[in-house]
């Protein structure tokens, strides 16, 4: 969600270091979720528009820890997810889900992978997302910096830092493939819900 406001912003010429207006932005933003009847992959949607490909693009990668930072965002994304959680069973992911927005989870999984794996698959997501290779062949050590930056930013900031959730199953993926990691997720959903 932080990522289509960002894209939204970003769109919109709005100033991506005024708290108060991208606050406004994120309480009209319309962020929604829809599974993609044609694959069941899930698709991102703002103000009525597929935005899941440009969420993932450099311009919005970069922007975003900052935009994510401001209490005036946080509190209206926050209130969003919590409302599309309210009486449904979800599987929701981010950087403080566990902690903040559904602190009373039943399952908590915090989800990890080694700063340079990580950088892999950003760059076969982009390239899935963007065959064209739109962030100017950006190299694996740059992503690699790019994530540990964003890293440290998140996890210092002062209003709902990155952090392992209390009660949480740490599920490294360093060495799993996305198959392998779902598989180990559904067996710790499972076995944390019996």
């Amino acid at each position: 969600m932080y990522r289509a406001l960002t894209w939204l912003a970003l769109e919109m010429g709005t100033d991506t270091d005024d708290g108060e207006a991208l606050g406004r932005l994120a309480e009209s933003a319309d962020i929604r979720f829809q599974q993609d009847p044609a694959g069941g992959a899930q698709r991102v949607f703002c103000r009525g528009q597929d935005v899941t490909g440009d969420i993932r693009s450099h311009p919005v990668s970069k922007a975003v820890p900052g935009v994510s930072a401001f209490a005036e965002v946080r509190k209206a994304i926050v209130e969003t997810q919590r409302k599309l959680a309210a009486g449904h069973d979800v599987v929701m992911e981010g950087r403080d889900i566990g902690t903040v927005v559904l602190p009373d989870a039943e399952c908590k999984i915090y989800l990890t992978a080694s700063a340079e794996v990580r950088a892999e698959r950003r760059l076969l997501e982009r390239k899935d997302t963007d065959p064209a290779g739109g962030e100017a062949g950006q190299s694996l050590a740059e992503v690699i910096q790019e994530l540990e930056k964003r890293d440290k930013e998140d996890s210092t900031r002062p209003i709902s830092p990155l952090r392992r959730a209390e009660g949480s199953i740490l599920l490294d993926t360093t060495s799993l493939s996305f198959p392998e990691a779902v598989e180990e997720a559904l067996r710790i959903v499972r076995s944390t819900l019996q």
